[in-house]
């Protein structure tokens, strides 16, 4: 079985003017549910104050749990705070950390919601209030659960805001492969960041992927990998730049499962986005299920 991590808050109702689909988690939790005993739940709790005031400013963390965030922050996040998404911004990042401890003994597990990789210390952007990839990583290692993790991100935006946060930090490395010229304008500097540019296909982005995160990992020997596990470099998503057929999402999974073998892994959902919120949600659990595959398989 696939360890699965879902919380009721991930499911919240949609603010007012928000463009963001929040009917997505819970499809993905329907069709997850759909697969029956291929799957064991797992609910997880809220991170702890302490652990969000590790990583994020006190104060942005404040004004979150408070649903009282200026609107300037909420521009740049692109939706208000209410109470609901303030429980759901506390609840992901509890999620991506519990996925990660289930993945250390099972190998694989996937939280249904996460991957907020814009999120900063003072502020959220790109529909991320926090960042639930740097709160999981750094209350793994000050914990002492790992000595050493990467975090590997495939969504088609660069993983700006993760990068910020984990900076010198050496028990942690950041890969992000990324369409180039795409959100974020500017970019933050991962421990290694790979640019794309426009229109890549399925055999290079693949070529590229092995290429590259082949030695990173080789290099910084993690005995752990979050990763983002974004769908958005497809070629009909709507903020998307790349060009990967379904079939190359799949080989991705593949792949990653392939170069991570004998690391455990822990996914999060991450980008995807378009009109279709069934289809969505197809594609991101598509990923859950291929890497659970391949890695029971490795």
């Amino acid at each position: 079985m696939i360890p699965i991590v879902h919380h009721p808050a991930y499911v919240a109702p949609a603010p007012a003017r928000s463009t963001y689909r929040w009917n997505k988690n819970g499809l993905i939790r329907d069709l997850l549910l759909a697969e029956g005993a291929r799957v064991a739940w797992h609910e997880p709790e809220p991170m702890p104050l302490r652990w969000l005031e590790a990583v994020h400013d006190p104060g942005y963390v404040a004004e979150v749990l408070a649903a009282d965030v200026p609107y300037l922050k909420t521009r740049r996040i692109g939706f208000p705070i209410t109470p609901e998404v303030a429980a759901r911004a506390q609840a992901v990042p509890g999620g991506t950390w519990l996925a990660a401890r289930l993945a250390l003994d099972y190998g694989f597990a996937a939280n249904t919601a996460g991957g907020s990789h814009h999120a900063l210390a003072d502020t959220g952007a790109g529909y991320c209030v926090f960042n639930d990839l740097a709160l999981a990583a750094v209350r793994l290692i000050e914990e002492g659960t790992v000595d050493r993790l990467v975090v590997v991100d495939c969504d088609v935006h660069q993983g700006d805001g993760t990068a910020a946060l984990l900076a010198g930090r050496p028990e942690i490395a950041t890969y992000s492969i990324h369409a180039e010229k795409n959100f974020p304008a500017r970019k933050a500097r991962s421990t290694l960041d790979v640019g794309l540019a426009d229109g890549i296909g399925d055999a290079a982005y693949l070529a590229t992927l092995a290429a590259t995160l082949t030695p990173f990992l080789a290099d910084h020997r993690p005995q752990l990998v979050l990763y983002q596990a974004g769908v958005d470099p497809f070629a009909g998503d709507r903020l998307g730049r790349l060009s990967l057929t379904l079939d190359g999402l799949a080989q991705r999974e593949r792949l990653i499962a392939g170069l991570t073998r004998g690391i455990p892994l822990a996914s999060t959902v991450g980008g995807g986005y378009g009109d279709d919120a069934l289809e969505i949600a197809q594609r991101h659990v598509a990923a859950i299920l291929t890497l659970g595959e391949a890695i029971a398989a490795r």
